[in-house]
């Protein structure tokens, strides 16, 4: 009998998938999740969902741990676009750093066998020079509190498998996209769906992406994989693209003319400091990249899809659907 799955997190965008996929696979899962208004996200034949309230150093993990032999920890105080606490590293360290503690330090308690941990790869940094991919061995250097409590977190956990033996295995992600993406990818494929122009036919980068088939596979491996204990492993579809050629085939998929408007990139930088969306235009424009050989060869693994299924699923998707529609 396959022991309980369990998943933090398991209303949000990547929760939610690895649930999904965890249920088709027969595995029993157990939801965990900070209010019980959202158990009707998921799809029927859930073990069980269990609320633990508010994350940080004082949640109560015993009834979500109890009788588990694997967490996939995805809950996390996400990356804020328009942050609005005074303190945000303390924001970000209470959920993503305390909370990841206190339940790490619960499951050793209860007899887990293995937590995987879905970090970042802002833990590595916001970008690299074009074909100089971040590498599993590459010095962390987080920018902002988002990734620097995530690389804390990192820490934390390791201190905790090397007096306890309990197996970690860390998880970098880039950005994630799928059917019900939000943020700044959400708004890219609005603007795509109804034909605006965009002004970045100039920009030459590089950026790596995952898929959320792609990252959810990846996830469901090293929960019980032999070879991933103790790894840190950064993840990616396998083929960089540059934002011009993203939109082009985002735009394919969608039936759609892509309006690409070939501005100076320093030109988009001057208009991303008027307007107060340096940061976002910065993602835009810089590369990111990524090298996952490592993780490819060590657990035998391969992104189960392409960038290009991966695109379709997520603009022809339900959910994108009425994402685009009431946009």
């Amino acid at each position: 009998m396959k022991l309980i799955t369990a998943v933090t997190g398991s209303s949000g965008f990547i929760g939610r998938a690895v649930c999904s996929e965890l249920l088709s696979r027969g595995y029993p899962v157990r939801a965990v999740v900070r209010s019980q208004e959202s158990t009707s996200q998921h799809a029927t034949g859930l073990l069980e969902t269990v609320a633990v309230g508010a994350i940080g150093a004082t949640t109560d993990w015993s009834t979500a741990l109890t009788g588990v032999g694997c967490v996939i920890h995805c809950a996390a105080r996400a990356h804020v676009m328009k942050e609005r606490e005074a303190d945000s590293l303390a924001a970000y360290r209470e959920v993503n750093v305390a909370g990841t503690q206190r339940l790490a330090e619960r499951a050793v308690a209860l007899g887990v066998k293995r937590l995987v941990f879905v970090s970042s790869i802002k833990v590595n940094g916001e970008r690299t020079a074009p074909n100089t991919p971040f590498l599993t061995s590459s010095v962390p250097a987080p920018e902002d509190a988002y990734g620097q409590s995530k690389w804390e977190a990192e820490q934390v956990l390791h201190n905790i498998a090397a007096c306890t033996g309990m197996e970690i295995v860390i998880v970098r992600p880039p950005l994630v996209y799928g059917p019900g993406v939000k943020g700044n990818f959400a708004r890219l494929l609005r603007l795509l769906y109804h034909g605006l122009p965009l002004p970045l036919g100039g920009v030459e980068n590089l950026r790596s992406l995952v898929g959320i088939d792609n990252l959810v596979d990846l996830l469901i491996r090293c929960a019980d994989h032999p070879r991933a204990t103790g790894q840190t492993l950064l993840v990616s579809d396998g083929e960089d693209l540059s934002t011009p050629e993203l939109v082009k085939r985002i735009a394919t998929v969608m039936g759609k003319s892509p309006r690409l408007i070939p501005l100076p990139v320093h030109l988009l930088r001057i208009a991303g400091q008027f307007t107060g969306r340096l940061n976002e235009i910065d993602r835009l424009v810089s590369s990111l990249q990524v090298d996952s050989s490592h993780t490819c060869e060590i657990l035998t693994w391969k992104p189960p899809s392409s960038i290009d299924e991966g695109l379709k699923q997520m603009v022809l998707g339900k959910s994108m659907n009425i994402s685009l529609n009431s946009g």
